[in-house]
């Protein structure tokens, strides 16, 4: 424990913030290493429960550890985040580990190298104790995984973390330390945000080096407060030549998330224009949200859902035809090691024709144009991140139907596909106590105006609920 000033509580150690680990090991308050041990003890209650971890390495963490205490012994730290513990989603290379992708039907081999999000959080300092959990080829937005045992939510267990940066939702909702990275392509690291209380940032596509680069795909921090996610951002976001898709290094200050909303434009989206219907609790949080920036001057009109049934339907036919790709390429018993549900999805692909995929494909181009028309007229949109509250553990999707397997993500993907930043935050929570996150939406490259809008939404909502308690033995 750290020792608090008067007016506050005694926090855990496993439960600060990067931002005031980093205030504590100047001050000497406390070191790398007594953290990485509270939160490994932390760990050792929750992790049977939720399954969030692959490739737990406690002891070469306490080494990493304990290099960094010597380090800030001599007031002499080695990088911005030298000595905080950050977990890493399994499909971001970590030199030495095997990426198996959450599929039991892909070789296990060790990665040569760390990624460049790996490569800037090492270089940086951090404590990477553990690898985090993921469905098969991240193609879902569940804990379901042919590879990993099945992932579940802290805040009930019935329910799931969501996907595709499964174990990193859970993780950070569990309190796995204050820093998790996962990625995103249609809404992966807010959708589990969403459903785990967590704020995430869907940077710009190129914000963050990444490899192997891929339409529409990003890292992003998961984290329990904006500020965190800034810190994380200030280290992944420097340049990394291997993502050809990167952009130019900027000189963004991470640390202005100074804001007003006075006089901004923010659209409300509450239809998203197709997919499953939206639920009355999550509404009800987003135009909650929405009367919060009013009330902070913002000018909030309605505006319409970009996405069609044709661009859902098409970029669902592109990744069938991409998901099939991979798997036509292994032998018929290594496909069959795939989860069930990936592979009934994958293989109708067969039947789609070159004329349907590149349709499929042309629905990225067509929700470009739809996203840039929007954002001529406002600065920002606050939206739900899913239609649904929650959905069973269980379940590989909401519907849980390998032919409708996107209905979920009509908030989320269409920023993927058009470069826009996006943030996850939680808005509050259902009767039941289950949180409900919002998401905010920028225009393409205004990363930390976004951030800067979820900052601004953390003081408008006020504090969080606490945090769950692992189940009683």
């Amino acid at each position: 424990m750290h020792k608090p000033a008067s007016d506050e509580a005694v926090t855990s150690l496993h439960d600060l913030s990067a931002v005031d680990l980093i205030a504590g090991f100047r001050a000497k308050q406390f070191s790398p290493s007594e953290v990485l041990e509270d939160v490994l003890t932390h760990i050792a209650v929750w992790e049977p429960h939720i399954k969030a971890l692959y490739a737990f390495d406690p002891d070469g963490a306490r080494a990493t550890a304990k290099a960094s205490t010597e380090r800030w012994q001599k007031g002499e730290p080695m990088g911005t985040l030298d000595g905080v513990p950050v977990t890493i989603k399994e499909n971001i290379a970590t030199k030495g580990v095997p990426v198996p992708l959450g599929a039991a039907s892909v070789k296990l081999v060790p990665a040569p190298a760390d990624a460049p999000p790996a490569a800037r959080l090492r270089e940086a300092g951090a404590v990477i104790f553990s690898k985090t959990t993921m469905p098969d080829y991240g193609m879902l937005s569940s804990g379901l995984s042919s590879f990993h045992p099945l992932t579940r939510n802290p805040w009930d267990l019935a329910k799931n973390p969501g996907g595709s940066s499964a174990g990193a939702g859970a993780a950070g909702a569990a309190g796995y330390g204050p820093l998790h990275l996962g990625t995103d392509i249609g809404g992966s690291v807010r959708l589990p945000a969403c459903w785990c209380g967590l704020v995430a940032l869907k940077p710009s596509l190129g914000r963050v080096p990444i490899d192997p680069p891929y339409v529409g795909r990003i890292a992003g921090p998961m984290t329990r407060t904006v500020d965190d996610a800034a810190l994380m951002m200030s280290v992944l976001s420097r340049p990394d030549r291997r993502d050809g898709m990167s952009l130019p290094p900027n000189d963004i200050n991470w640390k202005a998330l100074e804001k007003s909303p006075r006089k901004l434009r923010i659209g409300l989206m509450l239809d998203a224009g197709t997919g499953q219907a939206l639920e009355k609790d999550v509404r009800e949080v987003a135009v909650k949200a929405a009367k919060a920036f009013e009330s902070a001057g913002a000018v909030v009109t309605e505006v319409d859902g970009i996405m069609t049934r044709e661009m859902l339907d098409g970029l669902d036919n592109f990744w069938r035809a991409r998901m099939w790709d991979d798997l036509s390429r292994l032998t018929p018993a290594e496909r069959a090691r795939a989860l069930p549900y990936i592979y009934q999805w994958a293989e109708t692909a067969t039947k789609l024709s070159g004329v349907d995929v590149i349709r499929g494909f042309n629905a990225t181009m067509a929700i470009r144009a739809a996203a840039a028309k929007l954002f001529c007229e406002i600065d920002y949109v606050i939206s739900p991140v899913s239609p649904v509250v929650n959905f069973a553990a269980e379940l590989a999707a909401p519907i849980n139907d390998p032919d409708k397997p996107f209905e979920h993500i009509a908030y989320t993907v269409p920023w993927n596909m058009s470069e826009n930043p996006a943030a996850s935050i939680n808005g509050g929570f259902n009767k039941k106590g289950f949180p409900i996150g919002v998401q905010i939406v920028g225009r393409r490259f205004d990363d930390i105006g976004v951030l800067g809008m979820a900052k601004a939404f953390e003081g408008l909502r006020g504090p969080q609920r606490p945090w769950p308690s692992p189940p009683k033995k």
